[in-house]
């Protein structure tokens, strides 16, 4: 008997799947950003689950095709530049990392597509310190948004509201917490831009019924003496984020 996958899903577009919201017309335009020394894993959850949407193009951006390298030496392949990407998009979607999402909140090449893309898409989004990152564009002023939590209240200094959700959806702005929240955050915007039918047969689909070994997924639940440890390896970031800040929010 076939295997029936995620691509097998996909692959059977429309036949047997009445009521599941499914558009027709041209493809929706995803745009998910790639920059060196981004968090693989905030990229490849939202990219697994939102590339299988029947009827979508999926496109990996940065200023130049070819190989990106991630923060854990997983290449990443760019298939777009800044250009080639549409206007009207469905979702443009940024993923955090450390020094790498650091380097862009000064790149203003990369703030400016943002912003441009931004204007027209339906929704703008991110995972973990992605936020930031729309942050430095202009793009969270007056929203709620939410991050990865050593970083969580720099919103602030953006011009966000912080809130400690998983996914927070404020207008067309949709941001996922850290790393993980990625599936979370997909599987919400797949609701949207489907129906709770598909994004719940996109989760079985997947497997995804975490049942994590330990109960130290979030500061409330970790034991203190661990979060003040990672707090002191997060901590050295915190400097060039407020100073970008500060920079950004100057200058309108």
């Amino acid at each position: 008997m076939q295997k029936t996958t995620a691509k097998s899903f996909d692959a059977r577009q429309h036949h047997g799947m009445e009521g599941y919201g499914i558009p027709s017309g041209p493809p929706q335009q995803i745009a998910m950003l790639v920059y060196p020394q981004m968090t693989a894993l905030d990229l490849v959850g939202p990219q697994t689950i939102l590339s299988t949407l029947t009827n979508v193009k999926t496109h990996l951006v940065w200023k130049e095709k070819g190989i990106v390298m991630t923060d854990t030496g997983i290449p990443i392949q760019a298939t777009a530049t800044f250009d080639e990407v549409p206007d009207n998009l469905t979702v443009l979607f940024v993923p955090g990392g450390g020094l790498g999402m650091v380097s862009l909140l000064e790149d203003d090449e990369t703030l400016a597509f943002l912003r441009k893309k931004a204007a027209t898409a339906k929704y703008v989004t991110s995972v973990c310190t992605g936020s930031l990152i729309l942050g430095a564009a202009g793009l969270l002023k007056g929203y709620k948004a939410t991050c990865h939590w050593s970083v969580h209240e720099m919103l602030k200094d953006f011009g966000a509201t912080p809130v400690n959700q998983r996914v927070v959806f404020d207008r067309n702005r949709v941001t996922g917490a850290g790393v993980t929240a990625g599936i979370d955050f997909a599987l919400q915007i797949t609701a949207r831009l489907r129906n709770p039918k598909y994004a719940k047969a996109l989760q079985l689909s997947y497997e995804y019924d975490p049942q994590p070994p330990f109960d130290a997924g979030s500061v409330k639940k970790c034991p203190a003496d661990i979060v003040s440890m990672l707090r002191m390896m997060y901590d050295p970031l915190k400097p060039s984020i407020k100073a970008a800040a500060k920079k950004r929010i100057k200058s309108g």
